[in-house]
């Protein structure tokens, strides 16, 4: 009964202009990032209310929620488990990790993995081994090597930079654009907080990076220097 009214209320909260919107802005069409992907039309601001409103669903249900065909339902799955991992015992926080771990599959566009990798497996990892993120890092699956990228932003908001740049190293010649902007992102976000480790990586890998990596990295730099990295005249 409870999924029900989680699905109920999702269905409820659904626009159907805004879900014709979504499916274009998420590239859901033929040979697309997000090909097949269904939206019932909700803004995230609604999912979130919504995700508290059901926040003790159980496991099985979120895991039922997750395979759900609409984009929306996995969001608030996926936020569902977002706060109860800030809210959990040690127990409960590793049980979170291994559950989002084990659906991978289903965390399949970019705004899920965003709002929930750093947020969950970033913050699992500070303290622990993070091997699995450079299995992510060279897995066929665009969406976990996205989460490899974004999990670590959590480390650099507590100024650890490493694991961010040997990973923005390896994804050096990934061919797909949402990589680019995440490692861009994710370089730049570094630089936020120390300038001279963002420049160090840059000045060894700018002149080949993707031009969209370099983009995202240096968007906040100083227009001459910014022009400077774009000309190949550092």
């Amino acid at each position: 009964m409870p999924l029900k009214i989680f699905k109920q209320q999702l269905k409820k909260a659904g626009n159907k202009k805004t879900a014709e919107l979504l499916q274009w802005f998420f590239k859901t069409g033929k040979g697309e990032y997000g090909e097949g992907d269904k939206f019932l039309g909700i803004k995230v601001p609604k999912i979130r209310e919504i995700a508290k409103k059901n926040k003790d669903l159980t496991f099985e249900e979120i895991q039922k929620a997750l395979k759900s065909k609409f984009h929306e339902e996995r969001l608030c799955a996926l936020l569902i488990l977002v706060d109860r991992y800030s809210k959990s015992g040690e127990e409960i926080k590793e049980k979170i990790t291994k559950f989002y771990l084990d659906n991978t599959k289903y965390i399949n566009n970019w705004d899920l993995v965003d709002l929930t990798a750093p947020k969950i497996l970033g913050k699992h990892l500070l303290n622990r081994n993070r091997k699995i993120l450079y299995k992510f890092t060279v897995s066929d699956n665009l969406w976990e090597r996205r989460i490899s990228v974004l999990a670590t932003f959590e480390f650099i908001n507590k100024k650890q930079f490493q694991d961010s740049l040997k990973i923005a190293k390896i994804l050096l010649n990934d061919e797909h654009d949402l990589i680019h902007k995440a490692v861009g992102w994710m370089l730049r976000e570094i630089g936020k907080r120390n300038m001279e480790t963002e420049e160090k990586f840059l000045k060894k890998h700018y002149k080949k990076m993707p031009r969209t990596m370099l983009r995202y990295a240096i968007e906040k730099f100083p227009e001459k220097k910014r022009l400077r990295y774009l000309e190949g005249n550092i």
